[in-house]
């Protein structure tokens, strides 16, 4: 029997061949004889009482030139794939809680959608990390001014972020004396109008935030240490952080083993956590990178691996 694999992500289009993720799971796909087909989000819709989508049939190429073609299209129920991976980036915006909704009711229906769209509204990326403190560093969520900067008097050397961005976009260091405290604060929140997150810095970060990889609740192995670029403080790559791979350790391990069980339990089967030093500080549940540089480095198969997974969970 053949799959039918159905992938609501950005426009197929515009990604990095070299880098994307979703495009390594999608090359895995097809060495399966799975026929593949990309959704984007604007397409899909709900009339009487049924999903709809707009979708692309493609055949996909491991080339940074020429990465996919188009086979046509057509318009048909969701449940009519036998699977589908949700791998919209970020910006998470109402339009991607509207997403969320709209899956949840085809998979009510019988459709699988992986990660569970559900779990991907209710755990903020940031947020739901504080669910495990005994991994995390010392932190505040709050959009009070004085509770913000009692955070900073308290711990001299802080990192202020949003709790929506992505790629370490608004991410700010404040160091003891910093007179630009006020101003960050202030415009982060939107002066007092927008949650926001204070963490204690974390010097280990010179060392790279290292994004671990969890399959079903188990980490690969290796994991990819994104070191900041010089005169930066943060390890994003699309901040200019150059990645390297590296070994888990014990602590990585124990981070792994505290989430793990939270995971699976929430439909999150496919997630990247970000570590420095011995703390966790984000928890990716979206649309988590790194597979091709992990692969490329250690000569993995983590989109194979993965798709293992879920034609034994959910296919056979």
């Amino acid at each position: 029997m053949t799959i039918h694999l159905g992938v609501v992500m950005d426009p197929i289009e515009s990604i990095n061949p070299k880098k994307d993720t979703t495009l390594a799971m999608l090359i895995a796909a097809q060495k399966r004889d799975w026929e593949l087909y990309i959704i984007e989000q604007q397409t899909i819709f709900i009339a009487d009482n049924e999903v709809f989508a707009h979708r692309r049939q493609v055949r996909v190429s491991d080339d940074e030139s020429e990465w996919f073609t188009d086979l046509g299209g057509d318009t048909v129920p969701l449940t009519d794939h036998d699977l589908v991976l949700f791998r919209k980036d970020p910006p998470f915006d109402m339009e991607y809680v509207y997403t969320t909704y709209l899956l949840e009711l085809a998979a009510e229906k019988g459709l699988t959608v992986v990660n569970n769209p559900g779990s991907i509204r209710d755990c903020n990326e940031k947020l739901f990390a504080l669910q495990f403190p005994n991994c995390c560093p010392p932190h505040v969520v709050s959009r009070d001014l004085n509770i913000l900067r009692a955070f900073h008097d308290k711990r001299g050397d802080v990192i202020y972020k949003p709790l929506d961005g992505m790629g370490g976009a608004s991410i700010f260091r404040v160091q003891p004396g910093d007179k630009n405290l006020g101003v960050i604060i202030e415009t982060l929140t939107d002066h007092g109008n927008r949650q926001i997150m204070a963490q204690q810095y974390i010097p280990e970060i010179a060392a790279g935030d290292t994004r671990i990889l969890l399959i079903n609740g188990e980490p690969v192995p290796y994991g990819l240490a994104r070191i900041p670029a010089e005169n930066e403080n943060r390890g994003n790559l699309a901040a200019g952080g150059e990645g390297v791979g590296r070994e888990l350790n014990d602590r990585d391990r124990f981070i792994c083993a505290e989430v793990g069980p939270t995971l699976v339990k929430k439909g999150l089967y496919f997630v990247g956590i970000d570590v420095i030093g011995d703390y966790l500080t984000e928890i990716n549940v979206t649309c988590p990178t790194c597979v091709r540089e992990l692969d490329r480095t250690f000569g993995l198969d983590i989109a194979g691996d993965y798709l293992s997974f879920l034609e034994k969970r959910f296919l056979t």
